[in-house]
């Protein structure tokens, strides 16, 4: 066990399997205990109650994403390729993001739900009748999928080696240790034959807008997407289009379990919490996972209530890095869980088949099976 500067013996590692099976027990003990904890491992602080983790996310001029917002990525010291927009900082953080909302606008991903409802379709007809069907392998690892692929001009035959090869990337594998991340490093070159061959043969998709769009940079200089910008573009839109939101009310499934509950950032100042001094150069990891689940902000917090009334939660993140894809997110949400209802407005599920996925930044399923009548 690592001794914790503050003392309390708690003690929290995003690459613990153990404790990722459910953080919510000790997330709540940081916030009540140490809401400003240190881990002596990985040489980490975090934040874990909700009005902290919301200022710091906007606070972008403290808590830098320069250098990576996944603590591995920063902890390996990995040179981040330019358009990776979540791991920028302005100026060039604003001159990518405002290319890319020209794409990925709600009103063009509202424009979809057709498809979106089509992949639905197509994926839960077969099911019906057969008494049982699997939220993720069934639904929640095709229809994102299918989404993002049309989106992007990805050919369906691909896009399944594409989604495994994206989602090997993200797994915990040892437990505790400093997981690879070779999807971040590969910069998007798994995209490269599509972009060539797009460039060749524009169309009505995402890709071609990338590939065509003027902007000016944050020299002042007019141009388009340099190669490697394109390739990492490309590379997280389509690992954006993987965790998919589904079952329950919406909004309240993602303040209950965030998707992405873990954000990294350099401190690049110092900062003051609880009478103790973050330096500046350390690591601040602001837990928006811990955050929606604190009692100061959502009264009985850990109870899961439909009904609950949300002002907002932290489950995309916010200010400047707010998730450009949460339209995209909340309207397969909402179409998925309209068309399993449907067919099947009775089910359960199957817990002694259930397989928590792990990895250090993303909080889901490998398998979820349920029962249907």
């Amino acid at each position: 066990m690592v001794t914790t500067v503050g003392g309390s013996g708690i003690y929290y590692d995003p690459f613990d399997i153990t404790i990722d099976k459910d953080p919510h027990p000790v997330w709540k003990r940081m916030r009540d205990e140490e809401p400003l904890y240190h881990n002596d491992k990985f040489g980490f602080f975090a934040l874990s109650r909700f009005d902290d983790v919301e200022k710091g996310l906007v606070d972008w001029e403290t808590y830098r994403s320069g250098k990576g917002s996944t603590l591995e990525i920063i902890l390996a010291g990995f040179d981040v390729p330019p358009g990776m927009i979540l791991m920028e900082d302005p100026p060039r953080h604003d001159v990518h993001r405002a290319l890319m909302s020209r794409v990925f606008t709600p009103r063009k991903m509202n424009a979809i739900e057709p498809k979106v409802r089509e992949f639905c379709n197509r994926t839960l007809d077969p099911l019906v009748g057969a008494g049982r069907f699997d939220f993720v392998a069934d639904l929640g690892a095709v229809m994102p999928m299918r989404t993002i692929g049309y989106l992007l001009g990805i050919p369906e035959q691909d896009q399944e080696a594409i989604r495994d090869r994206l989602d090997e990337g993200l797994r915990i594998t040892d437990d505790g240790e400093l997981p690879d991340n070779e999807y971040i490093k590969s910069g998007g070159e798994l995209f490269a034959d599509y972009i060539e061959w797009r460039a060749e043969h524009p169309s009505d998709d995402l890709m071609t807008e990338l590939l065509v769009a003027e902007f000016t940079d944050e020299t002042g200089t007019v141009r388009r997407l340099t190669r490697e910008e394109l390739l990492t573009y490309v590379g997280l839109i389509a690992g954006a289009g993987n965790p998919s939101l589904i079952p329950g009310a919406i909004e309240e499934i993602l303040r209950y379990e965030a998707p992405s509950p873990v954000q990294a950032r350099t401190v690049a100042r110092d900062a003051r919490y609880y009478g103790q001094t973050v330096p500046e150069n350390s690591i601040m990891l602001l837990l928006n996972g811990s955050a929606n689940r604190d009692e100061r902000h959502f009264p009985a917090a850990d109870r899961f209530d439909v009904r609950r009334t949300i002002d907002h939660h932290l489950s995309f993140g916010y200010g400047l890095h707010f998730c450009l894809g949460a339209a995209l997110a909340r309207l397969e949400g909402r179409v998925a869980l309209d068309e399993v209802l449907r067919r099947w407005p009775d089910w359960e599920v199957d817990w002694d088949n259930v397989e928590q996925a792990h990895t250090p930044t993303v909080r889901g399923w490998e398998k979820l099976p349920v029962l249907t009548r």
